[in-house]
């Protein structure tokens, strides 16, 4: 493209400080290095790490930065040593890396890889130190290595998955992270069995997708969990059975699914974020063999229950990405949803322009939407 090997100077959100708005800047985004690509970005959704990043943890030496890491987009150019990809290839940024190379990533218990610890393993700061977005002449930081509020933005090509040029892109965006994330704790984490019973807390888009993965898992009964009466309906259509609202009874949300199900659910996922309801999953698994999948994020608060819960023979784990190995997997979720073995459109409330982020941030943290998918640039 014309483009390659310059400066782009395009349109992106930027978060200047904490708990502020978002504002709308002309940035500059500098060529690819070594082993990077840079990306137009078409389509990006606003997920809730991006509001914890900004409205909960608001670390000071996060900011500024670009928020954004749920997106699609088209590969603009690509830097000096890059094979595997080229301009004019449609790619979903990853968060979460894959190498291929460290003993991680060649180990199929996990989809953790070392390289990408060491690009973004800064508590608090949740950005590699590395950038190639600045404007007004200041540095900013790409939030979890991807910054996709940007109409361009640079990804190590550890971090980006080729998936196929049929896929629409203001669809497939929500497999960048929140699809993934909870379908794959239900069936990569958890390992729901057919004729079990889950119970899933928290029904955003993660919690959404995670009942769609125990229904795809052959659960017999998905009882979804939220203090959002208004959430109902959408988990029916997702696979869920029942809808509890833990403010409907005067006793812990625990008890009453144990009532529910003959002393507990064999799977529960949380989807939240929050620790109180991260106990509360675990104590709703049945003992002996309950599993129950910490899939919400913080970083900010510790998590406790008795050790008699899991004495008892519950397990008690966490799940990021949903297990996937993005640069492996996330081309086969895609090409599921081409194939109509997973719900994406579904997800999808409201589409808005990038110009309107905040429109949709201040939509997610109100619960009034499922995702919001932004229309960054046209294909």
């Amino acid at each position: 493209m014309a483009t390659a090997g310059k400066v782009i100077k395009c349109k992106a959100a930027v978060a200047w400080e904490p708990n502020k708005p978002l504002v709308i800047e002309e940035i500059e985004v500098a060529p690819p290095q070594i082993n990077e690509v840079r990306i137009k970005i078409v389509a990006t959704s606003v997920c809730h790490t991006d509001l914890y990043h900004l409205l909960e943890s608001m670390h000071p030496d996060g900011f500024p930065t670009v928020l954004g890491h749920e997106a699609a987009g088209i590969v603009e150019s690509v830097g000096p040593g890059v094979t595997e990809y080229q301009p004019g290839d449609k790619v979903i940024p990853l968060f979460i890396a894959q190498c291929r190379e460290c003993r991680f990533c060649k180990d199929q218990r996990t989809n953790q890889c070392v390289k990408a610890w060491r690009a973004t393993d800064r508590p608090g700061v949740m950005a590699p130190p590395e950038t190639r977005l600045t404007c007004k002449g200041k540095t900013l930081l790409q939030f979890v290595g991807t910054s996709t509020f940007s109409e361009y933005t640079v990804v190590n090509v550890m971090a980006v998955a080729k998936i196929d040029p049929a896929a629409p892109l203001d669809k497939v965006c929500l497999i960048g992270c929140g699809v993934c994330t909870g379908y794959g704790a239900a069936v990569n984490t958890a390992k729901v069995e057919p004729g079990s019973t889950c119970a899933v807390f928290g029904l955003g888009g993660v919690g959404l997708a995670a009942i769609m993965g125990c229904k795809n898992a052959r659960a017999k009964r998905i009882i979804a969990v939220d203090i959002n009466p208004d959430k109902s309906e959408k988990a029916k259509v997702f696979g869920a059975t029942d809808f509890v609202n833990p403010k409907d009874h005067d006793k812990p949300i625990s008890q009453v699914l144990a009532e529910m199900t003959n002393g507990g659910v064999d799977f529960s996922l949380e989807c939240t974020g929050k620790v109180e309801v991260m106990r509360s999953a675990l104590e709703s698994c049945i003992p002996g063999w309950g599993v129950s999948v910490v899939v919400g994020w913080t970083d900010l608060h510790d998590i406790s229950t008795r050790p008699g819960q899991l004495i008892a023979g519950r397990t008690w784990t966490g799940s990021a990405f949903g297990g996937f190995k993005g640069r492996d997997a996330v081309p086969g979720m895609v090409k599921a949803y081409l194939d109509k073995k997973v719900m994406l459109d579904e997800f999808i409330t409201h589409k808005l322009t990038l110009e309107q982020v905040n429109d949709a941030i201040e939509m997610m943290k109100t619960g009034k939407c499922i995702r919001t998918v932004l229309n960054v640039s046209p294909e």
